[in-house]
């Protein structure tokens, strides 16, 4: 039993501190930087949208403000069997520029980004959702870093606005924060594992089909950039802007989504853990590991309970007050260091719950094709 209490805690303490320490070390001895410059290359800004009649004018009007050329921008929106008033407004908003796809059945978000790309006519791909705001030069900075011939993929970088009332918003922030600081790293020396699905960029030559009913997109994408021998890059200089208003059941979802998204991955494409990965060690310790994370709590736990000997009777008692303390932030309204701590901890447990659904998702064969 002993060994199971201190390989799982070793996994753990390495998933979250150890990668990211190696990643940063890496960073500072080891860097590879890339070359950025001025460039004006087509683009095509593809978009898949459903039902989203209400978000969808501002986020035209924003994409159509962008600072770049406008005779080297298109922008093709593609309408995913939208119920709503989604067709219309696109139907009011295609001129020279702006050009609209719609599919007349519901077929998912990787049918309608397929239908688009194919459309496409720009050297350069620029992916994006409705829902964020792009900051005006965005895309601008994300197609200089095509300048360098080895990059053949740029993600932006997504920022949360302030929020007050969120009980979520001080943990989601210090998980972002940190996931921001592993992808600058993994960046400085290699490729980024995925990208920001909220904007990130592609050389066209470089995209290949998305399966129909692909989760994750913004990271079935890059890894195929990386297999053939392009960088996935991380850009901090484009950035996209989201609200922390999204409360405890919405965030639970969203992670549950990813999650799953993580293990279909590896059904649609079993390579990512062979050889052909060339950054196979970062996706197992950024992205394999955390699924596997709650099961060694879990290990952890019952370990210590089992274990005799002072050691493991105290850190029993340190496990207990951790989740009480995540607990408490399910009930504790007020402000101050006492409930940000609760919040922070609470955030930790659902995001290793979701981890635990997200398998029960994927072998029970439950599947999400279209998430707003």
């Amino acid at each position: 039993m002993k060994w199971l209490f201190w390989v799982s805690m070793a996994l753990v303490a390495y998933t979250y501190a150890g990668y990211p320490l190696w990643l940063y070390l890496r960073s500072r001895f080891c860097a590879r930087p890339t070359r950025s410059s001025t460039i004006s290359p087509r683009v095509s800004i593809v978009m898949a949208v459903r039902n989203e009649a209400g978000r969808l004018p501002e986020k035209l009007r924003q994409l159509q403000e962008l600072v770049y050329a406008r005779e080297r921008l298109e922008i093709i929106v593609v309408s995913d069997g939208s119920t709503d008033q989604t067709n219309e407004i696109l139907a009011a908003h295609s001129d020279d520029q702006v050009r609209t796809i719609v599919l007349r059945q519901h077929e998912g978000k990787a049918s309608a980004l397929n239908a688009g790309i194919e459309a496409s006519r720009g050297e350069i791909l620029v992916f994006t959702d409705v829902r964020q705001r792009i900051e005006p030069c965005a895309v601008q900075h994300l197609v200089s870093c095509f300048a360098d011939s080895a990059v053949g993929c740029a993600s932006a970088e997504l920022m949360l606005s302030p929020s007050s009332g969120t009980s979520t918003g001080a943990g989601v922030g210090l998980y972002w924060n940190l996931e921001k600081k592993i992808r600058q790293w993994e960046s400085a020396t290699n490729s980024v594992v995925g990208a920001t699905g909220a904007i990130y960029a592609v050389r066209k030559e470089l995209v290949v089909p998305i399966p129909a009913g692909t989760i994750l997109d913004d990271v079935y994408v890059p890894l195929h950039v990386a297999r053939q021998g392009r960088r996935v890059i991380f850009d901090p200089s484009a950035r996209a802007w989201e609200p922390v208003i999204i409360g405890l059941k919405r965030e639970f979802g969203r992670k549950v989504r990813t999650l799953t998204g993580n293990y279909q991955l590896l059904q649609l494409a079993p390579w990512i853990l062979s050889r052909a990965n060339p950054v196979r060690f970062e996706f197992i310790s950024h992205k394999l590991l955390r699924l596997f994370v709650p099961f060694l709590l879990i290990a952890i736990l019952v370990s210590s309970v089992v274990l005799k000997g002072t050691f493991y009777q105290i850190f029993l008692g340190v496990q207990l007050a951790f989740y009480g303390i995540g607990l408490l932030g399910l009930a504790w309204r007020r402000t101050g260091l006492v409930s940000r701590l609760a919040n922070v901890v609470l955030t930790f447990m659902v995001l290793n719950g979701a981890a635990v659904v997200a398998l029960v998702n994927f072998l029970t064969g439950k599947k999400e094709v279209w998430a707003r």
